[in-house]
């Protein structure tokens, strides 16, 4: 009898055991679905719905907050939508990075991303292009290769990063307020778990009932920082460089495996024209005579004898080689000397050993070329070489770049040159020659208004008068007088938006009737606003005021591609006539017969159309044929185009000066 009860006496105790174990977990599992129920906490998915559309997504304003353990200065991104289903006509690229690949310190159209955007929009202009930037300031390479998990779900042609100046000191970076901690593994555990609301509930209560000791005050870069000073070659610097590694080694392989191609480009920053922030103290017992030497060599530089300078600051070298400020005073000295190559290499070399890491070590670099070689579908974009291409003697400086890493917007244009010759060189992207825009017409035609211009110069002097740099705020020589001057300052001090900042120039170009300025503000807006077929038409009305047929062309086509409607093909196909091109025209011609208002008949437009290219067809065989030249002119001048009625009678009377019904018809033209 005892062995009949006992098995099934021990299945109970069995499954009381693991009810036991998972009573904990379930319950885990039910408070989390109550916490996410009753929305507490944050959604941290990459994207979300546009607030406009159902079709669109967005980069999720919270999505940085996985990486900040301070929520109160996690930073968010750019607002550009893209349509949840990719249209079999467009090329939708995503862009990673920190504040340079976000633009800064101008944002909007001056990033690198919208240079190209703008380029390939006007070189491509039957492709529709979608890039989409989801950088974001002050964070790190744990950010690129968290946003790279997500990426191929939405379907990208390629993923272009810029990253590495943060490695420090970026969220959540091993010399950061935010730091987690030094075990990778670790890092990206807590990372992960903050997806989920009830670690957000305990971390939350733990800030609560913890004191603070992050740094307060002082700009974002002045609270980000915890070491500010990082010895060259110290554990804490070789972290950083393995964290990098790390985290872009991962982040490329996902997306190789996944098919997507990756334009990665090196980093460039300030060599030539900033002293290094931080140089080690040199200790006088183990480095005798380093210190008398450094300063004697500093004084002789004060009074411009460089050779002694030279003397005292190479013997202080010798005895401290790796004394920060030493090195970039004999790289000055060797720059003034005409000793290019030596002063560059100094330079570099004192870049590497500054101990606040604003900026990337050279080490960086040469890992992003090694990533580059060894998976074929990761491609180098050699940034670096074309900014020292276009550098006094290759070495990088205040040409260039702002203050330590930020681009001005002639860098702005040249990375983003890099980038489109990158894409071109792998075939992403197939140009025609007749309608590529040079990089030369890209500097001359972008549209950065001079609000944004403004707003950058006073945000780079603010932020040079502040820790670590140590100018004198530099507003008053900045153009603040005028009246977008004075707009820029609104902005900066965050009293009005961008937009209204926009809405407020409009309106002044317009009052004042400057009309190719209020075109600039608009084209500003297109790239903005890429999915507003609105804007579009605003830009090719004010072109076609400015009789600038070919850019009215241009934008009432891409309006009418996101947008048809009657008035917009009514004015394509006008224009098109007005060039003499009526095939192009025909496709708005059936358009706006099929959509016409009322009782509005445009089938002799049609007629006289369809009558245009049958007698060009004719004229190419005979192209001096008096008689069709007229009938075209005659054709032209029934629909009311005067423009391509004086073409063809200018060439029959070019043939024959006295053709009289050249002449009637040329005075009825006049008429």
């Amino acid at each position: 009898m005892k062995g009949i009860f006992k098995q099934p006496a021990s299945r109970k105790v069995f499954l009381f055991k693991v009810i036991g174990i998972l009573l904990p977990f379930l319950f885990l599992v039910l408070l989390e679905g109550v916490l996410r129920a009753f929305h507490y906490g944050n959604d941290l998915r990459l994207f979300i719905e546009y607030a406009g559309s159902n079709d669109f997504l967005v980069l999720n304003p919270d999505a940085s907050k996985r990486y900040f353990t301070n929520q109160s200065i996690a930073t968010t991104g750019n607002h550009e939508i893209f349509k949840k289903k990719k249209d079999e006509n467009t090329t939708r690229i995503f862009v990673l990075g920190e504040s340079t690949t976000l633009g800064y310190p101008y944002f909007h159209n001056g990033s690198f991303h919208r240079w190209l955007q703008y380029r390939l929009m006007r070189s491509v202009p039957g492709r529709n292009f979608e890039i989409i930037n989801l950088s974001l300031t002050a964070v790190n390479s744990y950010t690129t290769l968290g946003f790279a998990h997500d990426l191929a779900d939405y379907d990208p042609d390629a993923v272009l990063i810029y990253t590495g100046h943060n490695e420090y000191y970026g969220a959540p970076g091993v010399a950061s307020t935010e730091r987690v901690g030094d075990n990778l593994f670790l890092v990206h555990l807590t990372l992960r778990l903050r997806e989920f609301r009830l670690f957000q509930l305990l971390t939350n209560f733990y800030e609560k009932v913890t004191p603070g000791d992050a740094v307060s005050g002082g700009t974002r870069m002045q609270r980000m920082v915890a070491e500010e000073h990082i010895p060259y070659g110290s554990a804490l610097y070789l972290r950083g460089i393995g964290q990098f590694k790390s985290n872009m080694e991962e982040a490329v392989k996902l997306l190789h495996d996944q098919h997507i191609p990756v334009f990665i480009s090196n980093l460039v920053s300030n060599e030539k024209d900033l002293k290094p922030f931080v140089s080690d103290a040199v200790d006088s017992m183990s480095f005798p005579g380093f210190a008398k030497n450094y300063e004697l060599g500093l004084n002789a530089a004060g009074r411009d004898d460089l050779p002694l300078a030279r003397t005292f600051l190479m013997e202080a070298q010798r005895i401290y080689p790796v004394h920060a400020r030493c090195n970039y005073e004999l790289g000055k000295i060797a720059w003034r000397q005409g000793e290019y190559d030596t002063a560059k290499a100094y330079f570099v070399k004192a870049k590497d050993l500054d101990g606040l890491r604003f900026r990337a070590p050279e080490k960086m670099n040469e890992f992003i070329s090694e990533l580059c070689k060894r998976y074929s579908r990761v491609h180098l974009v050699d940034t670096k070489a074309a900014f020292e291409g276009q550098s006094p003697h290759r070495c990088i400086g205040g040409e260039l770049i702002l203050e330590h890493v930020h681009p001005n917007l002639k860098g702005y244009a040249i990375m983003s040159d890099v980038f489109y010759e990158a894409m071109k060189r792998e075939k992403l992207i197939e140009v025609p020659i007749e309608d590529e825009m040079t990089f030369a017409q890209l500097v001359q035609s972008m549209p950065v208004n001079a609000v944004d211009s403004i707003a950058g110069v006073l945000k780079i002097a603010r932020l040079r008068s502040s820790w670590p740099f140590t100018e004198a705020l530099g507003e008053d020589s900045v153009r603040i007088g005028t009246e977008e001057g004075k707009l820029a300052l609104k902005l900066v001090n965050k009293q009005i938006g961008w937009d209204q900042a926009m809405d407020l120039l409009y309106a002044k170009y317009i009052r004042n009737h400057q009309l190719a300025s209020a075109r600039e503000v608009m084209e500003t807006l297109v790239l903005e606003y890429p999915e507003d077929a609105s804007v579009y038409e605003k830009a090719a009305m004010l072109s076609g005021e400015l009789k600038d047929d070919d850019e009215a062309l241009f934008y009432f086509s891409k309006a009418f591609r996101l947008n048809p409607t009657f008035d917009r093909a009514k004015y394509l196909f006008v224009l098109y006539l007005h060039q003499d091109k009526p095939a192009d025209a025909m496709e708005y011609i059936d358009y706006a017969i099929a959509n016409a208002p009322g009782q509005l008949n445009l089938a002799p437009v049609k007629t006289y159309t369809s009558e245009v290219i049958r007698l060009q067809k004719a004229l190419a065989s005979h192209p001096a044929d008096l008689s069709i030249l007229f009938m075209i002119a005659q054709a032209y001048y029934r629909m009311d185009n005067r423009e391509g009625a004086s073409i063809y009678l200018g060439k029959v009377l070019e043939l024959d000066p006295g053709n009289e019904e050249a002449l009637v018809l040329l005075e009825k033209l006049k008429g």
